[in-house]
């Protein structure tokens, strides 16, 4: 996988600034007060510094923006990036400052010189959230990743307390890494092989294969994959960190490694962002990579469905019933909703097999949540209030966009089917909802449930707040923040 970049903690030393390669960071204040470091970067430069601050630029950067002074005179650094901060800026800017730095480092060594800085720790996740670049498939010379060194106050403390962010970045970077795979090289097959892997974390992991999950009854995840020569699966990942006996919150995520839209085929333009559709299930197990790598005090089990949706003579047909783990009937009216037809048996197993606290689902799922929230915001569905508001809390915290939709009766008669229990689709009208709906006939009344639908918020066109564009790992800082909030003992 792709590894974040190394950090290293040291004392400010400031006769180190002239001699430092690479690129080299100082803070400077709104009003234009400069700490010693930048003084002494000032007295390096020849006042450039303060020239630069003095000005009418200056006077209009907002907290957490970056001025870079190429090639400064007196350095041998090829580049001083100014940081403009206040003494007490919130974690947000502090991050966003951490971004730019993150953004403008590129391949080269990196000294921050931010003893002056009272949150580090934000700071050096932005850096590290920022500088993330897949490569995998490239050919070209790969220059090696310049370090990153942040010079402040008591290093080794700062280093204790970064080691959990740095833990979830590695999260994070999982994350991103599954969503950027092409689908010839994330197959059903080598996802499953990467999440067996993480037993060397300390996860339980159990692959179920296709034998297993025809005996449970799971048919509507195996009638996703009829088509596809790949082998349907469905991995589990076991953390069992909290106190002995506790039911475990479920993380499930939907693991369509590549989505044609089966015989309900999708057009060709476009098709190929479709091996994000996996982006759900990649949230799931770059979450339970951050929670075993900071040893979480929780009980957490991440359970995803991998299959690749395909057209073939053997593939599901619409107007095909297919029954459920649970027993009820379902009408495939359309082949590309089958996203939903996944998490449905996966929703059910998790809660036959480990009775949790409560649920929360992910899924690439409709198009519609796009058209009603952009690239801004998941959309969350919820049957509780308290799990609901907790999660939106959290991912507010961490600066992931979460905006809650609305369920009701109205909508799920929408589902009703002529033939069986309910169609797999309710029309156009209102579609992240009625695909909520479907989903809630699959979970039980007496345990809490979310459905964050994350199709406009799993892989983007554009820069996004901690990611170049491509697949931005959103939600996995907002899962893991939420079970340290709220389920982890002491």
């Amino acid at each position: 996988m792709t590894s974040p970049v190394s950090v290293n903690f040291q004392d400010l030393d400031i006769d180190k600034i002239a001699g430092a390669e690479g690129r080299v960071a100082v803070i400077v204040t709104p009003d234009g007060k400069l700490d010693a470091a930048a003084r002494r970067a000032n007295k390096l430069t020849k006042g450039a510094l303060a020239r630069l601050v003095e000005s009418e630029a200056w006077e209009k950067k907002k907290a957490g923006d970056l001025v870079t002074i190429a090639w400064p005179t007196g350095m041998a650094a090829e580049a001083l990036d100014v940081i403009c901060l206040p003494r007490s800026a919130k974690p947000d800017e502090v991050r966003k400052a951490g971004v730019a730095l993150g953004k403008a480092k590129g391949k080269s060594a990196l000294l921050v010189l931010a003893g002056q800085v009272r949150r580090p720790v934000d700071l050096t996740l932005g850096i590290v959230l920022r500088a993330y670049e897949f490569t995998t498939h490239k050919t070209a010379d790969k220059k090696e990743d310049g370090d990153v060194t942040l010079m402040v106050a008591k290093p080794g403390e700062i280093k204790s307390e970064a080691a959990a962010a740095l833990a979830v970045a590695e999260g994070v970077f999982f994350t991103r890494d599954l969503v950027s795979e092409p689908a010839n090289h994330l197959t059903t097959t080598e996802f499953a092989n990467r999440i067996a892997a993480m037993k060397d974390l300390g996860l339980k992991i159990t692959i179920l294969e296709e034998d297993e999950l025809k005996k449970k009854g799971m048919d509507l995840l195996l009638s996703v994959g009829h088509g596809s020569a790949s082998p349907s699966k469905v991995a589990v990942m076991e953390w069992k960190g909290g106190k002995k006996g506790d039911a475990p919150l479920a993380l499930i995520g939907k693991g369509v490694v590549f989505d044609t839209g089966g015989i309900s085929l999708k057009p060709a333009a476009g098709m190929e962002d479709m091996t994000m559709d996996m982006g759900g299930a990649g949230v799931v197990a770059g979450a339970m990579r951050a929670i075993a790598l900071r040893k979480a005090k929780a009980n957490v089990v991440g359970l995803v469905g991998l299959v690749e949706n395909m057209p073939s003579d053997r593939a599901t047909r619409p107007g095909d019933v297919v029954t459920s783990m649970k027993g009820d009937t379902v009408e495939i009216i359309n082949t590309d909703a089958e996203g939903r037809l996944v998490l449905a048996d996966v929703l059910w197993y998790a809660q036959e097999r480990y009775k949790p606290s409560g649920m929360i689902n992910l899924a690439t799922l409709t198009g519609a949540i796009i058209v009603a929230l952009g690239h801004e915001n998941a959309g969350v569905f919820s049957n509780d209030d308290t799990i609901s508001r907790n999660f939106i809390k959290a991912a507010e915290s961490e600066g992931e966009g979460a905006w809650r939709m609305p369920m009701g009766k109205a909508y799920d008669d929408m589902l009703k089917s002529q033939i069986a229990d309910m169609k797999n689709v309710g029309g156009r009208s209102g579609g992240s909802i009625t695909a909520a709906q479907f989903l809630q006939r699959f979970v039980k009344e007496d345990c809490p449930w979310i459905h964050l639908d994350i199709a406009g918020v799993a892989s983007v066109k554009a820069d996004t707040k901690y990611a170049p564009k491509g697949a931005t790992g959103w939600g996995v800082m907002a899962l893991n923040r939420l079970v340290a909030d709220c389920y982890e003992d002491g």
